[in-house]
């Protein structure tokens, strides 16, 4: 299948798949080298703070400052993302969050940390964030033909999380043998390679005059934001699925991150609940791994359902706090959310145009990540009033409610991937001008 703007020259010799293509070959390079780096940044930073005052209040400040400021910068991060050339952004980018974290080591490093600056230089490692979030995310389908998105989000999001299993390991050796300030240095180090790999990543950036079909006069950026939201709102299995992660996410998050500890501290232990969140992740590799070969033409649909899966992990919690059952409990629940995310980047990317691609992601993240503090603050007061268990029950209710209602409509269910749709253009049918969001490799803090 010919893409514009990729050549003979940009396919691999003898190669096969997503790979074939120079432009996806790159790009994971970047984003892998990315997170390898990445991975172990919140921990460097944790034990900075603690290093630096023992407060965990002040930890919160530095921590939450950061994630204000993503989801403030997010939809504008999407319009800055639709209007430039994708790969020059995430150059810049990476090079931002590499200045911004070399300063960061730098400070801890001379002993000049103070929690103000930390709390500044987070707000705008969070902004960075926000911008390369959806560039990242929306210059996939430019990499490859929409008959390789599947496979190319399955690796993409294979070597993200086997990346961040390998950083976090290296990262924290590092951190417990020279301490969190070198920690700091290797994230801002890791930042400008990949910004440098990036630089190779070329692509035909849609234009504007593709997605509008004409010459467009030059529009606001609130101008822009209305249109995103109406590419967002109008197609139901869109908003749909992101109203479904909205509950997902809180109740999970909520569940996971701040029950779960307090039940392993009142059974299993400290040591044990670090092997059964580990479990997760393998099972988000062996997802990843088995996207590579599932194809399904329903994926959405598939995917959506899984995600009830998820809420096996919680049941556990509650009623069977046993370690091996909850290792098998989050490791598949590990390889079902893949499924699902594998199948939602690949179902965005071949539908949504590529010209308001970016938009429509930032949509998507702000919608299916703003309810995850209202979960963490809930569950905690709610356990003290109800107990954990009944709490936890609640929270898996939840996610299970949640996905069979998404799952009931229509157009999630049906929506067909694998194949350019029988109403698109020649361009989109090509797989240059459909798109949007893999996982991308978010600056952190």
């Amino acid at each position: 299948m010919a893409t514009r703007g990729r050549t003979s020259q940009d396919r691999a010799p003898g190669g096969a798949g997503p790979f074939a293509f120079a432009p996806f070959r790159w790009l994971l390079t970047a984003r892998t080298i990315a997170t390898l780096g990445n991975a172990a940044a919140p921990i460097a930073l944790a034990f900075a703070v603690l290093d630096l005052t023992g407060s965990a209040v002040d930890l919160g400040i530095v921590v939450a400052s950061r994630s204000l400021a993503n989801v403030a910068v997010l939809l504008f991060g999407g319009v800055i993302a639709d209007r430039l050339p994708k790969h020059l952004l995430l150059v810049g980018t990476s090079l931002a969050a590499a200045a911004t974290q070399a300063v960061v080591a730098a400070l801890v490093l001379s002993g000049s940390a103070t929690i103000p600056l930390l709390v500044v230089l987070s707000i705008l490692n969070g902004a960075v964030a926000a911008v390369s979030f959806p560039a990242s995310a929306a210059i996939v389908p430019q990499t490859v033909p929409v008959t390789e998105l599947r496979p190319a989000n399955a690796l993409l999001r294979l070597s993200l999380n086997g990346g961040a299993i390998l950083g976090a390991s290296l990262g924290a050796i590092l951190i417990a043998a020279v301490g969190p300030g070198w920690g700091l240095a290797l994230n801002a180090a890791s930042f400008a390679l990949a910004g440098i790999v990036f630089a190779f990543v070329r692509t035909p950036d849609a234009q504007r005059t593709v997605a509008t079909g004409g010459a467009a006069p030059p529009a606001s950026v609130f101008r822009e934001l209305r249109e995103g939201w109406q590419e967002f709102s109008s197609r139901t299995w869109v908003w749909v699925v992101v109203a479904q992660f909205a509950l997902v996410n809180a109740a999970f998050v909520g569940a996971i991150a701040v029950l779960g500890p307090l039940v392993a501290d009142e059974s299993f232990g400290r040591a044990a609940w670090g092997l059964i969140i580990a479990a997760e992740t393998v099972g988000l590799a062996l997802g990843g791994m088995l996207a590579l070969r599932w194809r399904p033409r329903h994926a959405l649909g598939i995917g959506v359902g899984l995600v009830a899966v998820t809420a096996v992990p919680i049941v556990g919690l509650a009623l069977v706090p046993l370690v091996p059952l909850l290792v098998m409990a989050f490791l598949i629940g590990g390889v079902a959310i893949e499924q699902f995310g594998v199948a939602w980047d690949q179902s965005l990317q071949q539908n949504i145009p590529q010209g308001k691609l970016a938009r429509v992601y930032s949509y998507d993240a702000v919608g299916s990540f703003i309810a995850i503090p209202v979960g963490e603050i809930l569950v905690g007061p709610l356990a003290h009033l109800w107990g954990t268990t009944p709490v936890l029950l609640g929270c898996a209710a939840v996610i299970v409610v949640a996905s069979l209602a998404a799952l009931s409509v229509r157009s999630v269910r049906r929506l067909t991937v694998g194949v350019p749709p029988a109403d698109a253009p020649p361009a989109v049918a090509a797989g240059t001008d459909a798109a949007v969001p893999a996982d991308p490799a978010p600056s952190q803090p």
